[in-house]
């Protein structure tokens, strides 16, 4: 081969061989960068943001009530339909009872029957007593005689009386009133079907939709910043431009079990009827809170099998601290633990970097 070919192949491999060696560098770098990453730190400080709490929730009636027949019977009168408003205490459904109209007549009987034995004995008694009054007139075995008696027809017109008022309160139970003010929202019967206590379904549904409770389910961390009386913004998904406002009003003071949340009520006075029962509202919750605490980027925060922790450096060294989460806010969440103004901890935490690990100096920035 002559010299002056072999002069440039010789300056090819030389180039080759030197970009090989720029590619093995780049890839030895990518891996120490990552890392430099994942050991940026900042420096933590409290802040006391207005934190907003975004939640569904549903609109339920203030009262609701399922009619049903207390007594075997039938439908005899229906005085209501679907959609009627309806005041307390009105006649919505009559109820007739053929046999319940037989012993009421019966026990009456018997009430009226046992008058005439009392009155009739209490006045032999009371005769007896007047004549006693003469000394020796009538024997004290006859007085002691007719008083028992006098006594015993008196507790038997009791227990007539008794059974009389007993019949006589179901009777009224043929009769069925609005328990509250409101309106018809179901209707199950006709005129002429038989009723009964042991039916499932009931014969009417009443709901007062006047004014509605907004029922909420709030999670464990965000139930010490709502108050009685705090202010909840919500729409329905149905009007999202009408935008509305409730009150808190009730807290049931337990976590649900399974949910690890607490059961808030807000009421809300249904003015313009524009609001149903069973709608889905999307509310915004305040939770305001009374002193500053440290919120930390999400990314900041390790939840494994060893617990919730971050992880601080002291002495240019990682150390895990136990934290327990709050409220969040955008892209931070708040934290307790043992921390203080202007610890710094890893941006970035992770549980594969163990406790101990070497943190370079020029790696710790600024919040």
């Amino acid at each position: 081969m002559q010299l002056k070919n072999i002069i440039p192949l010789a300056a090819l491999l030389i180039l080759s061989a030197c970009n090989n060696n720029n590619k093995n560098d780049n890839k030895d770098a990518k891996p120490a960068m990552g890392m430099m990453n994942m050991m940026e730190t900042i420096e933590i400080s409290k802040s006391n943001p207005l934190v907003t709490l975004k939640l569904p929730g549903e609109l339920k009636p203030y009262e609701q009530t399922e009619l049903f027949a207390k007594v075997n019977s039938y439908v005899k009168q229906i005085r209501v339909d679907i959609g009627d408003k309806v005041i307390a205490g009105q006649t919505l459904v009559v109820l007739e009872a053929p046999e319940i109209v037989s012993q009421i007549a019966n026990a009456k009987a018997k009430v009226q029957a046992q008058e005439a034995i009392y009155l009739s004995t209490k006045s032999t008694y009371d005769r007896m007593l007047k004549a006693d009054e003469t000394k020796g007139a009538v024997a004290k075995d006859a007085i002691d005689q007719i008083k028992a008696r006098k006594l015993s027809d008196e507790s038997q017109l009791a227990a007539a009386r008794s059974a009389y008022n007993e019949i006589r309160n179901i009777n009224d139970y043929l009769v069925i009133k609005a328990p509250f003010s409101g309106t018809i929202t179901n209707r199950n019967i006709d005129l002429g079907a038989y009723v009964g206590p042991m039916s499932k379904t009931p014969l009417l549904v009443i709901e007062n939709n006047q004014k509605l409770r907004l029922n909420l389910s709030v999670p464990e961390a965000n139930t010490p910043y709502i108050k009685i009386g705090d202010t909840i913004r919500f729409y329905v998904r149905s009007q999202p431009q009408v935008k509305h406002i409730a009150l808190v009003s009730r807290k049931s003071g337990s976590l649900d079990e399974r949910l690890r949340s607490e059961k808030i009520e807000a009421d809300f006075i249904n003015k313009e009827k524009l609001l149903k029962a069973f709608m889905v509202a999307e509310t915004s919750i305040p939770l305001q809170n009374s002193v500053a605490t440290f919120f930390v980027p999400k990314m900041s925060v390790v939840e494994s099998g060893m617990g919730t922790y971050v992880i601080r450096i002291e002495q240019g060294k990682t150390k895990n601290i136990p934290v327990s989460k709050g409220r969040m806010w955008e892209d931070k969440v708040e934290i307790f633990g043992e921390l203080s103004e202007g610890d710094k901890i890893l941006k970035m935490a992770s549980e594969e970097i163990m406790e101990g690990t070497d943190v370079p100096p020029k790696n710790q920035t600024k919040k």
